[in-house]
């Protein structure tokens, strides 16, 4: 008899709960079904799949090569689903989206906004996370669609790059000197007191690495994980800030100042899984992020 794909579930949900009661408690069925279910599977596959012997339940080394393919093959036939109810006209549809937070403040908002006047009939799932999560929801088929930087990525995801983001420091406009045109020496950064995003923000480790190849210290007097709130800190106080200059260039309270050297930019890239199925929504919306790049004037990748 071959395996069916409750077998396949079953095995899956049993190695992510590593226990036979949650896993049942998760599926909604009795325990001793899904462990007659799991016994069943072995007797088709013709080894163990699963070591009982221990306090938690897990793979055996068949067992991770078989969940491996048990994986893939629901992966694939989930997307083969999407496809079977994806309506090119997109009179409906639906997109599962993640952005890394500074997306947040600048570029998720009129993305939203065009593809909902051009298309009301698309839902849409977005998700602000980390990098390395939202590849690992990519690789899992959670995401259809990722908005992150360029770099080294995890095996299995593409990325293709869409513009460069610059940074610069940031002030209030009623701050003294804040319409200096001329550069600002980094040295003179010593002299400021920053309000700067936490550590969460991937923008914060390359503003450090800049802090460091200039050896300036810099005072840092507010951490915040938030861009609004820095927005509203910097506009309000004498403080300063480093933003991506497509965030104060919707700020007009706020007041870019060029540094020299110039802060690190990054290039900013659509992610998706390779060889992943591309829905009619999905390739709207990367439309949409084109178009949207070339009308605002980014900074060509």
């Amino acid at each position: 008899m071959a395996p069916e794909l409750r077998h396949l579930r079953y095995l899956l949900a049993v190695a992510e709960e590593a226990n036979f009661t949650r896993a049942a408690e998760r599926l909604r069925i009795s325990q001793p079904t899904l462990s007659q279910q799991v016994k069943q599977l072995e007797r088709t596959v013709g080894v163990q799949l699963l070591d009982r012997t221990g306090r938690t339940v897990r793979l055996t080394d068949a067992g991770e090569a078989y969940a491996h393919y048990a994986r893939r093959a629901l992966h694939d036939l989930a997307a083969a689903e999407r496809a079977v109810v994806d309506v090119a006209d997109l009179s409906r549809g639906h997109l599962r989206l993640a952005l890394t937070p500074t997306f947040t403040a600048y570029l998720i908002g009129p993305l939203v906004a065009a593809l909902h006047t051009r298309h009301p009939g698309i839902t849409l799932d977005v998700r602000e996370m980390t990098q390395d999560r939202i590849e690992s929801g990519l690789l899992a088929d959670d995401l259809d669609l990722g908005i992150a930087f360029q770099g080294p990525h995890l095996t299995g995801v593409t990325a293709t790059a869409l513009f460069t983001e610059t940074l610069s420091l940031v002030t209030g406009a009623d701050r003294p000197g804040g319409t200096d045109p001329r550069p600002l020496p980094v040295r003179d950064l010593a002299a400021y007191q920053l309000a700067l995003l936490s550590g969460d923000f991937a923008t914060r480790g390359h503003i450090d690495a800049y802090f460091t190849a200039h050896t300036v210290r810099p005072h840092i007097a507010v951490e915040a994980n938030s861009i609004q709130a820095l927005t509203e800190i910097v506009r309000r106080t004498d403080l300063a800030t480093v933003l991506p200059d497509a965030i104060t260039h919707d700020h007009p309270g706020l007041v870019p100042i060029t540094v020299e050297p110039a802060l690190p930019a990054r290039t900013v890239a659509l992610l998706q899984r390779e060889n992943a199925y591309q829905s009619a929504a999905a390739r709207a919306f990367v439309a949409l992020v084109h178009d949207h790049i070339g009308r605002r004037g980014y900074v060509p990748a």
